[in-house]
């Protein structure tokens, strides 16, 4: 009696960590589709860290939701994006798109972490607050800020044109400890520690 292989459509994909795939699952945004488009991006390499970040919004009377999942690895950075939107004006069909981008660690040009500390007069040392933002920056996106410039007298009225600033701001996600948990706040940390000691090598 011969016995009939099981067959199945969906291919195999290369197991990812326990502890990312913990992190994509407590997210809770379609974790098997997030969880497949990392795994396929990762090709089977090792992870250093991750940081998973998930963000909903109000579109009118809909509630869209967006998660970030950066993984670093020896030589690459991954970064996997997915939202929901509807496929049709009169919003019938709910859609996913689940996009990775991979940038070379050469390529990332600066990592900013910034802290925001409430009542910095009682700050305790060590702490360093509650919420961060970072952001990340490899060189796609240039952000130019613009202002009149001064020259400091405040009776002058003569015009000394603009000055401003130019910044890369690739991707930039705020992790706060009240929406995301100590865990997700204590992991960005983690996770630029982790990068900003690889760049640059």
């Amino acid at each position: 009696m011969a016995v009939m292989a099981s067959r199945s459509n969906a291919p195999m994909r290369p197991a990812i960590p326990e502890a990312l795939r913990a992190a994509i699952e407590r997210a809770g945004y379609y974790p098997a589709l997030v969880g497949d488009v990392v795994s396929e991006a990762l090709h089977d390499a090792p992870v250093i860290s991750h940081l998973v970040s998930q963000e909903t919004t109000f579109d009118h009377d809909t509630i869209r939701r967006h998660v970030t999942v950066l993984v670093l690895t020896e030589s690459r950075l991954i970064i996997v994006h997915a939202d929901d939107h509807t496929d049709d004006p009169h919003g019938h069909e709910d859609v996913a798109t689940a996009t990775s981008e991979t940038i070379p660690l050469t390529f990332v040009r600066g990592i900013m972490l910034t802290h925001v500390v409430p009542d910095p007069r009682n700050y305790v040392a060590g702490s360093l607050g509650r919420e961060v933002t970072l952001t990340l920056g490899w060189g796609t996106v240039s952000r130019i800020d613009l202002m009149p410039a001064s020259c400091g007298d405040p009776s002058c009225d003569a015009e000394h044109g603009f000055e401003g600033t130019v910044a890369s701001d690739d991707l930039v996600l705020r992790i706060s400890a009240e929406a995301d948990g100590s865990r997700s706040l204590a992991q960005a940390k983690e996770f630029a520690a982790a990068l900003s000691a690889r760049i640059g090598r």
